[in-house]
């Protein structure tokens, strides 16, 4: 395999913050599975602001940007029981990366951190 693109996004965690107290916001860009997990979470925001770098990394490592038809809230990250991070597609999202990649065998690796202030996503897409 070999890599295929190299996303990397930084957010401030006090702009999503600010951003989550609207549930609009909150319903356009995550999924309820994320909303679930950052509602339990003991630093919500942060949360929220790690999985948000990770759709924007995972954007541009596809080489589209989130604008052809991707949308924030079918791009859902979540953690395996190890706690390391994965990114799940679903419905029109996992058809454009589908179609992209024709029928050939793709990885997504993530990695997430944060600090008080900020929230870092790294992301690779490998065929």
């Amino acid at each position: 395999m070999g890599i295929f693109g190299i996303g990397t996004d930084i957010v401030k965690v006090s702009r999503i913050k600010k951003l989550i107290i609207n549930k609009k916001f909150l319903k356009r860009l995550f999924n309820k599975e994320e909303i679930k997990k950052c509602s339990k979470s003991k630093n919500t925001s942060s949360c929220y602001a790690k999985r948000f770098a990770a759709k924007e990394a995972f954007s541009k490592a596809l080489g589209t940007g989130i604008s052809k038809g991707l949308s924030f809230n079918e791009i859902i990250i979540l953690n395996k029981i190890s706690g390391k991070p994965f990114i799940k597609l679903i419905n029109s999202s996992k058809k454009i990366v589908e179609k992209k990649f024709k029928k050939k065998k793709y990885k997504i690796s993530l990695s997430l951190t944060d600090e008080k202030n900020y929230a870092v996503a790294f992301v690779t897409i490998s065929i």
